[in-house]
């Protein structure tokens, strides 16, 4: 099962703070924006977003069909590929993508220790 680019979606409540935190461990601003209260901080092909009063606790998320550069992959497995192989091996589901549709889609769901795992398709 291909996944895409990893990233760990971290609650943060002070944006500025943990900007410059991560900033100090090599990482730099590789998407989003301080008046969004969310950024992409890289370093390397590590990727961590910080996101200030968006949701509670803290993410792991795929993106199918990126890297971690947020290029298009020419080869990946659609999420709805992804749902239908979680869902025949009994993972259950808190969202599901609509499975007659394309392109876009997410599904989300927790490991056994009730992390959340959002695996975003963006194409």
């Amino acid at each position: 099962m291909k996944l895409g680019a990893f990233s760990i979606s971290i609650n943060v409540k002070d944006l500025k703070t943990s900007k410059e935190f991560y900033e100090k461990l090599g990482f730099k601003a590789f998407g989003g924006s301080m008046e969004q209260n969310y950024l992409i901080m890289k370093n390397e092909n590590a990727l961590i977003g910080l996101f200030q009063g968006m949701f509670e606790g803290n993410i792991l998320t795929f993106n199918p069909g990126w890297d971690e550069n947020a290029q298009n992959l020419e080869e990946f497995d659609d999420v709805r590929e992804i749902q239908k192989s979680l869902k025949s091996n009994e993972i259950n589901l808190i969202s599901e993508a609509d499975e007659n549709s394309n392109g876009p889609g997410s599904i989300m769901l927790t490991d056994p220790d009730g992390n959340m795992i959002l695996i975003d398709q963006h194409r």
